[in-house]
């Protein structure tokens, strides 16, 4: 009878255990208070991918898990517009982007005009600066984004099967340019023939002859195999620019104060992190295309920038005139 009672006492302990078990597995994990839906249009392994992977973890780990942030590389929730589209109406959260952000605020045309800035110690007093405060206030009051922080982009340069080293160079030059009205003025005055072309097509285009040369940052030259086609770098430098983390207005207003400063730290601690893999990056691409067989060329970037700006100008309204000009006293 003992015997029995204790086998009884031992079955019932372990249905309870049991029972206990289930239940702590069916217990849902707490849900966080918020949700920030992050997309972008890089890759797994880009550094702006990166990046946001570091915001995501010292978010959700400085705000004890009452954020939760869902980061979407490779543009699966949409292209650049359509994420910009997307957090106006709500369904996303934030995003990475450009000089696509003028065709609400003008302002933001700046962030991608061919020599305003001869280097990145002047375009990070822009940024960091009145100029840049005034085109986040823009931003922010025609789009309902919110500017969090910035990253410097690496500079476009051109690429030729021919050396580059003056304007007098580019002489019947057939080069692509991307469908950006601007850019046109800037190589037609420069002496070159620009056409736009869609970036998908440029390697067929290179490679049977229909151009002779196109322009785009060091990443973008890499990823696309340009190598194969091209021979030079001609290191242009022709338009230096950034690009910003942004989130939708109405998110960051609905969160409280103490949440509000996790994310907003979190973006300057996202934004160092970046800046240091850039610096990296820039150095290996260099690297990594001469290995490839590419030539960097030195160019006379004066006698480029005093040749295109009177066409730069003229195809700026008086609200970018202005702040072009107050970028070059800086």
């Amino acid at each position: 009878m003992r015997q029995m009672s204790r086998l009884r006492l031992s079955q019932l302990i372990g249905a309870g255990m049991l029972a206990a078990g289930v239940m702590a597995l069916a217990t849902p994990v707490q849900a966080a208070d918020y949700t920030l839906k992050f997309g972008h249009l890089a890759n797994d392994q880009n550094i702006w991918n990166k990046a946001a992977m570091h915001f995501k973890e010292a978010v959700e780990k400085n705000s004890d898990g009452r954020i939760e942030v869902q980061v979407y590389p490779n543009e699966q929730l949409g292209n650049e517009m359509d994420m910009i589209n997307s957090i106006q109406l709500g369904t996303a959260d934030m995003t990475i982007t450009g000089e696509s952000l003028q065709n609400w605020a003008p302002k933001a045309a700046m962030m991608a005009v061919p020599y305003a800035f001869e280097d990145s110690k002047q375009l990070e007093k822009a940024v960091d600066g009145d100029i840049g405060s005034e085109i986040e206030a823009q931003i922010t009051e025609r789009t309902g984004l919110v500017p969090l922080t910035w990253f410097e982009r690496g500079p476009r340069e051109l690429t030729s099967n021919r050396e580059i080293k003056t304007p007098d160079d580019l002489d019947g030059l057939r080069l692509r340019v991307p469908n950006v009205p601007l850019f046109v003025d800037t190589w037609q005055a420069l002496g070159a023939r620009p056409t736009p072309m869609a970036f998908s097509e440029v390697f067929t285009s290179l490679q049977q002859g229909t151009i002779d040369a196109q322009e785009n940052p060091l990443s973008l030259i890499e990823s696309a195999s340009l190598s194969e086609v091209q021979k030079y770098v001609n290191m242009t430098d022709h338009v230096r620019s950034w690009i910003y983390v942004v989130i939708g207005k109405r998110k960051l207003d609905s969160m409280p104060d103490d949440l509000q400063k996790v994310v907003r730290d979190a973006a300057g601690d996202m934004q160092s992190y970046e800046r240091e893999l850039f610096a990296q990056d820039q150095k290996r691409l260099e690297q990594a295309l001469k290995d490839k067989g590419m030539t960097f060329v030195e160019v006379d970037k004066k006698a480029f920038a005093e040749k295109a700006m009177p066409a730069i100008k003229k195809a700026l309204n008086p609200e970018q005139t202005e702040l072009l000009e107050r970028i070059e006293k800086l």
